[in-house]
């Protein structure tokens, strides 16, 4: 059985199947789901399907494109969403600073709110970081992150951010990156950490992995990151054994049955 900790179930491109894109991903093995939520709109949305699908998690919390449009009243509904027993983490939060759709001063001052809301709150935080590399591990450090813990989502860094996030603590979760003919260098990565530090994700509907490039990406296929990642391990490990270990590391970050 698989979990596929990073997803977006709520994107209106599955308006049209939500219900049978779900029915696709138990057949595929996933026994269970976590939706993020990226603003206030969508981490509303979040919760609201997790607590229709009982193997439906959520996540709440501002990504960094969006925290521009962060309001008085957002962290009060943030709190008021985390009561919800489906709530198992905090993001995705972090630093982008390829688009900079919010200007890199304000998204490092709301990187930190959000770290001490998510310290208060005791979840574990789900992190986005492009281009940001060391201004992400300098405030996760100062701002004692360690202390929730939480995971690098769709980990595309370099060797020296993998061994700054494993010695804070935190998971390293791959996507369907790894899958992608140009990614040598993260697949080393993958191959060189420890399976228990290990998480697996779509981040559907986007980065879908080969074969499905070109396509809307879904959590059935989160199956192909961890045969990608079962493949780099040899015959040493099996699928199956893969499926179970991220699956292990994934309840255990959560706290998920």
């Amino acid at each position: 059985m698989l979990i596929d900790t990073h997803t977006h179930l709520d994107d209106a491109r599955y308006n049209d199947d939500r219900e049978a894109m779900i029915a696709r991903a138990r057949e595929a093995g996933v026994e269970a789901l976590l939706t993020i939520g990226c603003d206030l709109a969508t981490s509303q949305a979040a919760v609201s399907l997790a607590e229709h699908y009982p193997f439906v998690y959520a996540s709440v919390g501002v990504h960094p494109h969006e925290v521009k449009h962060i309001q008085d009243t957002w962290y009060d509904e943030f709190r008021r969403l985390a009561r919800s027993q489906k709530v198992v983490a905090y993001g995705e939060i972090g630093l982008d600073y390829h688009y900079n759709h919010s200007s890199p001063k304000e998204q490092r001052d709301r990187f930190r709110e959000q770290i001490q809301l998510a310290r208060e709150l005791a979840l574990p935080v789900i992190i986005h970081t492009r281009e940001a590399q060391e201004d992400t591990v300098t405030i996760l450090k100062e701002e004692r992150a360690s202390e929730i813990g939480g995971v690098f989502h769709c980990f595309s860094g370099d060797a020296w951010l993998a061994k700054e996030a494993l010695e804070l603590g935190f998971y390293l979760s791959f996507s369907g990156i790894l899958t992608f003919h140009n990614a040598t260098a993260l697949r080393e990565i993958a191959k060189q950490t420890s399976l228990d530090r290990v998480l697996i994700e779509t981040d559907c509907p986007y980065l879908t992995p080969v074969p499905y490039r070109g396509k809307r990406n879904e959590p059935a296929y989160v199956s192909h990151v961890a045969q990608q990642l079962a493949s780099l391990h040899g015959p040493a490990l099996s699928f199956e054994q893969i499926g179970r270990q991220t699956s292990d590391n994934a309840k255990r970050l959560f706290k998920i049955v």
